[in-house]
């Protein structure tokens, strides 16, 4: 059994690739005994870290050196990442010791963009978890193929930019920003195209009847001193991110945001436009060569309402202000772009809903893995896109994000196999064919809704949807349980295996109790998922529902 290991770096490493070792020996020494440095002496095995221009970009290779070493070249900083990520993922964590991977080949990614949206918001994990853990998850993405991180600074949070808790939040984001330069990713602001401060003048506000959900701050562009006031605070974002120099800007029209004034309508054709060409202008002259990335969620939700017809009008002729089109919804892909083209022939990424899909709480039971789901969403755009952007609310998704991740790397691969790989890297390659069977039932499973009975207090009930049955749930149980017993403490004691288990052990207490929330053993898995994404003052959308967090309703909503 290896415990020893050597880091080799190439000649002239950048800081990159500094950055890039220490997650490396964080991978490895957080997962089993074995010690990794630069430069050991007498080590029982040694990695080579190596440029090789003649690979294409962010490609890697893993090549043998001999039986105790491997080398591992990219064509870039990035290349090398990636190619650590692979080996890292291929090889075995036991408490006594390392087994290196024993992989070897090239690999090249195929969608260009590779993005992770973090929605930096609600008090919600990314918001409130210590910031190191944070970073840790930024590098632990950037290991499964992501090339740009986005992070977004939810304006009707507070009242203006200098309220401290507006500060803080603006410190915190800089930090998760400079965190994924320094691993050698891109950056991104995202933004909403009317986006306001709760303290927004009252007589500026739009038409909020959109038919989307909104924040009822948000302002008119078409209303006297509307785009004046939106551009200020705009000039404002972009001096407090100054120093991250971003990479990307993306707007969005709806979800919160939009106007349904005369004037703006149809929103996603008009005002919408209106504001985001003058957004997009001020970033391009703040910081040139920035990328703009035009959302188009939910647009002609419900309806026609001109929207993507509109939206191909105007962009006749390709505007030099937008450089992508971002489409997708909370059900399935929007069929215009696939059927009609993309408005200005511009490319398109999706924005995979990852978070929300049928659960509220969003991840209050656990981890939300839907690999159907997303593997079927996946074959319909595939051919269509140039990558996209998983929308993601927290840490509860993760098997969804690294679903999306290794599908813009390598679109024909199936579920299973991501989901096996996955499970062999972060649990043991002993469970992964155990782990499969019991997402399959979990997901088949997934649809939990809490009701809010007042007149009750402590007796919530649960809308029963998909949950299956006693037997069936007590199947998953069975499987995660057994897998549990032949895991490492390290893997055991992980937070990705127990939000796992913990869905399991929620779901068959549901089915077990028709739903009755106010159990004990509910109640515990409840306060250990807490506990694990620091979900204490979490607003309740993004909360286990303990006790404590369903009566409190931290978002002041009165149902659900």
């Amino acid at each position: 059994m290896i415990t020893r290991i050597a880091v080799k770096r190439p000649a002239n490493a950048s800081p990159v690739i500094d950055r890039v070792v220490a997650v490396l020996k964080r991978q490895i020494e957080s997962r089993c005994s074995a010690t990794v440095e630069v430069g050991m002496v007498h080590p029982d095995y040694t990695i080579e870290l190596g440029i090789d221009s003649g690979l294409s970009s962010e490609s890697y290779a893993v090549t043998p050196m001999d039986d105790r070493g491997v080398r591992i070249t990219g064509h870039d900083d990035r290349g090398i990442l990636y190619g650590v990520g692979r080996w890292l993922r291929t090889s075995r964590y036991e408490a006594a010791g390392f087994t290196p991977g024993t992989w070897r080949g090239a690999s090249a990614p195929a969608k260009p963009w590779r993005a992770v949206y973090l929605a930096t918001h609600f008090s919600n994990f990314y918001q409130q978890a210590p910031i190191q853990k944070v970073v840790d998850y930024v590098e632990d993405l950037a290991l499964w193929g992501t090339n740009t991180i986005i992070v977004w600074y939810d304006m009707h949070h507070y009242l203006h930019a200098r309220e401290p808790a507006a500060v803080a939040m603006q410190e915190r984001l800089k930090r998760i920003l400079h965190a994924a330069k320094a691993i050698g990713l891109d950056v991104g602001l995202t933004c909403l195209g009317n986006e306001a401060y709760a303290g927004s003048p009252s007589e500026l506000r739009a038409d909020y009847q959109t038919g989307r959900a909104v924040y009822h701050v948000e302002l008119c562009p078409n209303r006297p001193g509307a785009m004046e006031q939106m551009l200020r605070w705009f000039d404002e974002e972009l001096e407090i991110f100054a120093e991250v120099h971003p990479d990307y800007l993306a707007l969005g029209p709806y979800d919160q945001g939009g106007c349904a004034c005369a004037a703006c309508k149809p929103w996603g054709a008009n005002g919408y436009l209106k504001i985001a060409r003058a957004k997009a202008e001020r970033a391009r002259a703040r910081f040139p060569g920035i990328r703009t990335i035009l959302s188009t969620w939910l647009f002609d939700h419900g309806r026609d309402q001109g929207e993507w017809q509109g939206l191909a009008e105007a962009f006749a002729t390709p505007p030099d202000w937008c450089h992508y089109i971002m489409a997708d919804s909370h059900t399935t892909y929007p069929t215009y772009p696939l059927t009609q083209g993309v408005p200005g022939g511009l490319p398109l990424l999706n924005f995979p809903e990852i978070s929300m899909w049928n659960m509220h709480p969003w991840g209050g039971f656990g981890a939300n893995p839907l690999p159907h789901r997303f593997g079927e969403l996946w074959q319909k755009v595939k051919a269509h896109l140039d990558g996209g952007m998983p929308y993601s609310e927290g840490i509860y998704e993760d098997i969804n994000k690294v679903l999306c991740l290794q599908w813009y790397w390598a679109p024909d691969r199936c579920a299973e196999e991501i989901v096996k790989e996955y499970a062999a890297f972060e649990y043991s390659p002993d469970v992964a064919d155990e782990v499969w069977r019991a997402i399959g039932i979990l997901e088949a499973n997934h649809g939990h809704i809490w009701a809010i009975n007042w007149t009750l207090r402590y007796h919530y009930r649960f809308i029963q949807g998909a949950l299956g049955e006693v037997g069936n749930t007590r199947e998953a149980v069975a499987r995660l349980t057994a897998a549990d017993a032949r895991l490492s403490p390290q893997a055991r004691a992980s937070w990705r295996w127990r939000i796992l288990l913990l869905r399991a052990l929620i779901d068959h207490e549901l089915s077990s109790t028709s739903g009755l929330l106010a159990t004990e053993a509910c109640e515990r898995h409840f306060e250990e998922l807490t506990a694990i994404y620091h979900a204490e003052q979490a607003e309740y959308k993004c909360a286990p529902p303990t006790r404590q967090s369903v009566l409190a309703m931290r978002a002041t909503e009165r149902t659900v």
